[in-house]
């Protein structure tokens, strides 16, 4: 795997995250870095077995809106192939479980959705980097993917 310079520091960080998400079932995570965090479960396409996934989401409304950028990488994650196989998932944000439903978005609403997640997780990328809003930006200057704009859609309307 290609990874961006980033990844490097970012991957561990971001791995020590979803463990302690993971393991407070939720009392702690809710943030990584200042931005939003979510746990994405799922079902693993080849074994059938849970699958859990830390990720930084936006928010459309009563959706969640999730990238599956990879860091730039020129494959699309794990996570996001269990999704394309079974998108029935569980979100959690904190303590809170929710059913969705998850979607790629269609060019229309990745457009319009793309400005938003890349303003949701600037970070540092416009020091860095000229001419990007976000660090999704970046990421999609280091594949030739086009990285997806996934929205997942609580199935449980309150």
């Amino acid at each position: 795997m290609r990874h961006t310079p980033g990844s490097y520091v970012i991957g561990p960080y971001l791995l020590l995250h979803q463990r302690a998400y993971r393991f407070t079932r939720g009392a702690v995570g809710r943030h990584v870095a200042g931005r939003p965090a979510l746990l994405l479960h799922t079902v693993g396409r080849k074994t059938g077995q849970p699958r859990t996934t830390a990720l930084v989401y936006a928010r459309d409304g009563d959706d969640y809106v999730v990238v599956a950028s990879y860091g730039g990488a020129p494959r699309h994650p794990a996570w996001f192939l269990n999704l394309e196989a079974n998108p029935e998932v569980q979100v959690q944000v904190g303590r809170r479980h929710r059913p969705a439903h998850a979607r790629v978005a269609d060019a229309e609403e990745r457009e319009r959705l793309w400005e938003l997640v890349n303003e949701e997780n600037r970070g540092l990328a416009r020091l860095f980097h000229r001419g990007v809003v976000g660090r999704y930006d970046v990421y999609q200057r280091h594949t030739r993917r086009e990285i997806p704009v996934v929205i997942l859609e609580p199935s449980d309307h309150e």
